[in-house]
């Protein structure tokens, strides 16, 4: 399998960059809305995209045993949430896996470039009300 690393423009949404995804255990983000050169790109090395309404075609974005670091276009640290929204530039990096029998390319992720923010504030929740 051909590890060349490319670079995705996309929307990023449901970014767990600090701290891992409770389902997957990994750290993660959906790069949405790609290109139609992106889309190419990734399928033309295995990888299965998928679409759905609020996200356009994406993939999802791993990275196992690290913290995704984000970075502004400046090169600066980006301590803030990074939530739904936001813009960036992903350099990722194809993988196999095979697991419960299942086999395909997955998606790495080295570095991320967030170019629009758009930072995650959790609404507080009223609980004075509750039924």
């Amino acid at each position: 399998m051909e590890t060349k690393q490319l670079k995705i423009e996309a929307d990023l949404m449901w970014a767990f960059l600090d701290t891992p995804n409770a389902m997957s255990g990994k750290y993660q983000v959906d790069l949405c809305n790609l290109s139609k050169n992106a889309i190419k790109a990734l399928e033309e090395i295995g990888v299965n995209v998928r679409n759905k309404d609020d996200k356009g075609f994406f993939v999802t974005a791993k990275s196992k045993n690290y913290p995704i670091s984000a970075i502004d276009e400046a090169g600066n640290a980006i301590d803030a949430k990074v939530g739904n929204g936001s813009r960036g530039i992903a350099l990722i990096k194809p993988y196999a896996y095979k697991m419960n029998g299942k086999s395909g390319v997955g998606v790495g992720i080295n570095k991320l470039v967030v170019t629009k923010l758009v930072e995650y504030n959790p609404e507080p929740v009223d609980t004075a009300d509750v039924l």
